[in-house]
């Protein structure tokens, strides 16, 4: 079986095989047997350990496509063809045919559950700060950077974090977008930030990576717990429920915790809540 990667916006082309083996079809909506029929779906990704990753020869990790792997599996989509995506650039590509389905810790929000519509929630997480050992500037909290009167931050563009440094008074012109979270770790090693934000398992993995030891985490942040599901479009129903149906078994049977918690998420916290909450309503 082969995982076809592509990049979008990005220069990174690579193939890699997928062990496993094909299961019998069950009964599928018409929505989902042309992907049956295909034999794979397009799904985007980040590049945002423990969420979703890229190995050096080019295979692809992270909770979030192990997951939907093994789900679409069990709708008798036996592969993956992967492209690997900015945020902000995730939702439009969606809505343009470029892939047919999300799956990199894109957490639920009102306004995003209004563009796209989401499985039941997956991955739940918080948000974390990286900052230079001992916190020079003793930033705290996204009001913190606020006040303070030049402290500059980064993030991922079109993430919940730059929309929530926004909302608590962070100026535009004091938040970079970095393309990758990697690069977070890098502008501070450059002096460049005082701080990168994304989620606290995120920045534990960007901080293991650098293995540089004048990186450290600040959390909690005052931010919320967030969950994520897998986007689909709107268009897309039949299958987002065929979906939401797997993912309940798989929920039930204890799969979705083997799956996600070596990754460090909590499958309880999934459980405990849903997407109508998460969303506001009705998605």
């Amino acid at each position: 079986m082969i995982e076809r990667l592509t990049r979008i916006g990005m220069a990174i082309t690579a193939a890699a095989v997928v062990a496993g083996s094909c299961l019998t079809l069950p009964a599928v909506a018409d929505d989902v047997t042309k992907f049956v029929e295909q034999g794979y779906i397009r799904i985007a990704i980040g590049n945002e350990p423990p969420y979703t990753g890229i190995n050096p020869d080019g295979s692809v990790t992270g909770a979030s496509p192990d997951l939907a792997r093994a789900v679409f599996k069990k709708l008798g989509i036996p592969d993956v063809a992967v492209s690997v995506s900015e945020m902000g650039a995730m939702i439009p590509g969606l809505q343009a045919n470029r892939f047919d389905a999300v799956t990199a810790g894109m957490f639920m929000k009102p306004e995003r559950c209004a563009a796209v519509i989401f499985s039941e929630p997956v991955l739940c997480d918080t948000i974390a700060f990286a900052v230079k050992k001992g916190n020079p500037l003793g930033l705290r909290t996204f009001q913190g950077i606020a006040k303070h009167p030049t402290a500059r931050m980064s993030t991922v563009g079109g993430s919940t974090e730059e929309r929530m440094a926004l909302d608590l008074g962070v100026p535009r012109d004091r938040i970079i977008l970095q393309p990758d979270p990697q690069s977070g770790v890098k502008m501070l090693q450059d002096a460049r930030t005082a701080v990168t934000a994304m989620a606290v398992l995120s920045i534990a993995a960007l901080i293991k990576q650098a293995n540089d030891p004048n990186i450290e985490m600040v959390a909690p942040v005052g931010a919320p717990i967030y969950c994520d599901g897998i986007a689909f479009r709107k268009s897309d129903a039949a299958l987002r429920d065929a979906f939401d149906k797997a993912l309940a078994g798989m929920k039930a049977s204890g799969e979705f915790a083997q799956i996600i918690e070596p990754y460090g998420f909590s499958a309880a916290a999934a459980m405990e809540t849903n997407r109508e909450k998460l969303c506001g309503g009705p998605n």
